[in-house]
């Protein structure tokens, strides 16, 4: 089953600068997951999150890699690619998890990686934060690149 030993991860983001981009496809369970990556980063002591939003997972990558080159200290990025009767998916999907790879990689920004891939409406739901929902992608994405914000700044 997806979530099960996952780290619930405490980090002290304060005074990181840290962004948050969301497509906006799906909005219920994008709604869902830009809550639960912002509260993650208010318990966190980020201050004034930037929260950019963008047409579509496909368009997450180039709007990170902006992000990084800005001065932010982590990206979180939020989208959901819903399967349908086409590759369409497939395409998406790889395109969105390779671009904000290789912005991660070629930045040295941390970017969480907080894109639901699911075959239905019904997986989305239960992944993104809502009430109901058995678990907190938003919230584990923007965790997961504090925590790694933190860990690279200690490195010097």
């Amino acid at each position: 089953m997806s979530g099960e030993g996952a780290p619930r991860i405490q980090v002290d983001g304060r005074g990181l600068r840290v962004a948050v981009v969301a497509a906006q496809w799906h909005q219920t369970v994008m709604d869902g997951l830009v809550n639960g990556s912002l509260a993650a980063l208010k318990e966190a002591g980020v201050d004034e999150p930037l929260v950019l939003r963008v047409p579509g997972s496909f368009e997450l990558p180039v709007a990170a890699a902006r992000l990084a080159k800005s001065g932010y200290d982590a990206v979180i990025a939020l989208g959901v690619v819903i399967r349908g009767g086409t590759p369409h998916f497939d395409y998406v999907c790889q395109a969105a998890t390779d671009g904000l790879t290789r912005v991660s990689v070629d930045t040295g920004v941390p970017v969480g990686f907080g894109v639901l891939t699911c075959d239905n409406e019904e997986q989305a739901l239960d992944r993104a934060g809502l009430e109901g929902s058995r678990e907190d992608k938003g919230r584990e994405a923007a965790e997961a690149a504090v925590a790694t914000a933190r860990t690279l700044a200690g490195l010097g």
